[in-house]
């Protein structure tokens, strides 16, 4: 086996080849590629990308985690920034601008406005979880109607759980992966603390 073919591993079924290692670069120039190819990846995907996917595409040596951290302080002064979130990382807009992008072009996908009554189920879901309509009646004191349950799994917020214990073993409601990605946060531990008395 020569040196070239140890350095290139098969990327797929169709025979196409990608050169992870980098060997015949420079080591300064094989990070700063490894720093790039990370970034395109995050840049091209609209979902977070998790820490197995990102070491795909660089050397078995290299560290996701430190070319996250040379590729985070290259964006020190820029208005978005590599975030972690969902168990993946993504770019997000900083915070600071959110006024300008919405004064600029109204680009809030309304699709994703709730509610007061929408914003109190999903939170109630979030928290009670795995939990059926007889529960979600028991916190709101009335029946939460299958409309509002729809827009909801419409926007790809929750999902079907398992059966509930309940006579009749009726379908529960559990949050999903774009959940955590909309409310920026990493897992369900992450939810803040809230009162019972706080959900409507």
């Amino acid at each position: 086996m020569t040196a070239a073919t140890r350095k290139r591993k098969p990327a797929g079924e169709g025979g196409t080849v990608f050169d992870r290692e980098l060997d015949d670069l420079p080591q300064e120039l094989r990070w700063r590629e490894w720093m790039g190819r990370v970034e395109a990846v995050l840049f091209a995907s609209a979902s977070p990308v998790s820490h197995e996917d990102l070491a795909r595409v660089v050397g078995q040596g290299a560290s996701v985690e430190m070319l996250i951290d040379d590729i985070q302080a290259e964006l020190s002064g820029r208005p978005y920034e590599l975030a972690q979130v969902a168990g993946g990382w993504m770019f997000r807009t900083r915070t600071q601008f959110k006024d300008a992008i919405k004064a600029a072009a109204d680009l809030g996908d309304q699709s994703l406005a709730f509610t007061e009554m929408e914003m109190g189920v999903l939170c109630a879901i979030a928290y009670h979880q795995p939990i059926d309509r007889a529960g979600l009646a028991d916190i709101f004191g009335k029946e939460v109607s299958r409309d509002l349950l729809a827009r909801l799994r419409y926007k790809d917020l929750i999902a079907s759980g398992p059966r509930s214990p309940r006579p009749g073993a009726p379908h529960t409601f559990v949050t999903t992966k774009t959940f955590l990605t909309t409310f920026d946060l990493q897992t369900l531990r992450d939810l803040p603390e809230l009162e019972l008395s706080d959900i409507p």
